[in-house]
């Protein structure tokens, strides 16, 4: 008589699989928390004026940044000052202009929040102010009139 008997008959049991969403949502909760959203790429150079009280913004979502500066590639871009959306290079009218940048960027986001939107000019210190008021008509004539500049903090030289 053998001791130990071979059950050739029976199947092998269903793999348990109820700890599998836990697993799903605790990767994905990681992926998410680790995970960094991608910065546009800056084709301009904004050195920024210094001045000496800033204020920062509350609601960053609600920011629309216009780039204003030399570009960084000269020869391939040249020397003038240039403006910046997003990724790539506009002008301050037509299709590629502030307007038409303004609005695409208010229609992606809610109709409620559309009033409260604002936007945000860092331009070079370099940069002449007749660009800077050309940009400005330009919002005025869609109605965007919240605006800000950015600057850096520090020491004020008169």
């Amino acid at each position: 008589m053998s001791k130990f008997k071979k059950n050739k008959g029976r199947e092998l049991p269903a793999i348990n699989t109820s700890a599998l969403p836990d697993i799903v949502f605790m990767l994905l909760f990681f992926f998410m928390v680790a995970t960094k959203m991608r910065d546009p790429t800056v084709l301009v150079k904004t050195a920024l004026p210094v001045v000496s009280e800033v204020e920062k913004i509350e609601k960053k979502s609600w920011v629309n940044h216009i780039l204003v500066g030399p570009p960084i590639n000269k020869e391939k871009s040249g020397t003038a000052p240039r403006i910046q959306f997003d990724d790539k290079f506009g002008t301050v009218e037509g299709a590629t202009g502030v307007q038409a940048y303004i609005i695409l960027k208010k229609n992606e986001h809610p109709e409620a929040i559309r009033d409260y939107l604002t936007t945000a000019i860092k331009a070079d210190k370099s940069v002449k102010m007749g660009m800077i008021q050309d940009i400005k008509q330009e919002l005025r004539k869609i109605n965007s009139l919240k605006l800000l500049y950015s600057a850096s903090e520090g020491e004020v030289d008169e």
